[in-house]
């Protein structure tokens, strides 16, 4: 199907459901960041006025040029916000319309400030004070600076002291839609998973089958045999969900190798084999790629792709990842296939870069239209 034609078929789905979504309960977790979003000063004209270092290959430069020397380097702060993997896409799935469960680390015991009106669209349970991050962005890519001490307090003890029990395994059970993400930054996640796995996916009801969206978050940093355990729990979500895995395209390579690819690494055909790979290897409903221009989907009905509304030079590009998710994720909770969950999360990405702001439902079945 052509681009125009899937994005107006999108819209369409999208619009004729859209009430429905009010009765979708989402449950989504477990980070939780103030991010503060950068541009690194090139030129200073005044006080007022500077041009930007324009790429993150330009920056690059300037660092190694400073080797053995010293450099300075300028950093203006463009906006505080809620950052995380787990809240930019919930604040997304909230914008849409459903009913999001919110359990992180945005502030113990008082909720951080930058949390606050998202805290008004989503039931939110923090148990933890969050992480922060320094966004550098640029216009081909961004450096994400963490720091990341509070994250050790997401653990199993302090989500069942915290949260309790019993509220813990009713967030679980009636929730349409699960995403547990960035295991990358949560030292305790596996372990958190294993609780689920044995202690609440026994409960889940086992018609209609619900949701669990898993982003791991650049696993670069961790040891493989981290990554191996992980993928296979993530696995062995599917006997009591849909199980879908989602990935850019730096990480799909990261797992793929971890798993065993041997392939070609460049190229739209390249994203379409790694995530044909780690599909067979994990056996879920499907694993997701989002390169920045198009997105993929394997599954056991095949291999999809579907262009995105790419945009060379976002406003913001910090959580477009997030809200491709999110979109995706929009697509399963209305039923669609995987091309049509695709060109939702390609155009909620699209719309976010675009505007700084995550799109109502039907904001996002409107721009598709424009596409």
């Amino acid at each position: 199907m052509s681009s125009g034609k899937l994005s107006q078929r999108a819209a369409r789905i999208l619009g004729a459901q859209a009430q429905t979504l009010v009765d979708k309960k989402v449950t989504i977790g477990l980070d939780g960041f103030v991010d503060e979003i950068i541009s690194v000063v090139d030129k200073r004209e005044s006080a007022e006025k500077f041009t930007r270092v324009p790429t993150l290959a330009s920056f690059g430069a300037r660092i190694s040029a400073a080797a053995g020397k010293s450099a300075n380097a300028e950093l203006v702060v463009e906006r505080v916000k809620l950052g995380g993997n787990g809240p930019i896409m919930a604040n997304a799935l909230a914008a849409f319309g459903t009913r999001v469960t919110y359990i992180g680390n945005l502030g113990y015991p008082n909720l951080h400030p930058v949390f606050a009106e998202f805290a008004k669209s989503a039931t939110v349970h923090s148990i933890a004070e969050p992480g922060f991050t320094d966004a550098l962005e640029f216009d081909d890519g961004k450096i994400m600076m963490g720091k990341h001490a509070s994250l050790g307090e997401v653990n199993w003890e302090n989500l069942v002291e915290r949260v309790g029990r019993d509220e813990l395994e009713r967030c679980f059970v009636a929730a349409n839609l699960i995403g547990l993400q960035n295991w990358t930054m949560l030292p305790h996640m596996s372990e958190i998973w294993e609780h689920v796995l044995t202690e609440i996916c026994p409960k889940m009801p086992s018609q209609p089958r619900h949701t669990f969206f898993f982003d791991l978050a650049d696993p670069e940093k961790r040891d493989p045999r981290d990554i191996r355990r992980a993928t296979e729990l993530i696995g062995r979500f599917q006997k009591y969900l849909d199980v879908y895995l989602g990935l850019n395209e730096k990480e799909s390579f990261q797992i793929g190798e971890v798993l065993g690819y041997q392939g070609a690494r460049e190229g739209e055909g390249a994203v379409q084999a790694v995530a044909e790979f780690i599909h067979e290897k994990i056996r879920t409903s499907g694993v997701v790629v989002h390169p920045r221009a198009y997105a993929v989907a394997a599954s056991a009905a095949g291999v999809v792709t579907v262009s995105g509304p790419f945009v060379g030079k976002p406003l913001i590009s910090t959580g477009a990842g997030d809200h491709f998710n999110a979109g995706f994720c929009l697509g399963k909770l209305l039923g669609a296939d995987n091309e049509v969950s695709l060109q939702l999360g390609v155009g909620t990405s699209g719309y976010y870069v675009r505007t700084a702001k995550s799109p109502s439902a039907m904001e996002l079945a409107d721009f598709l239209q424009s596409l």
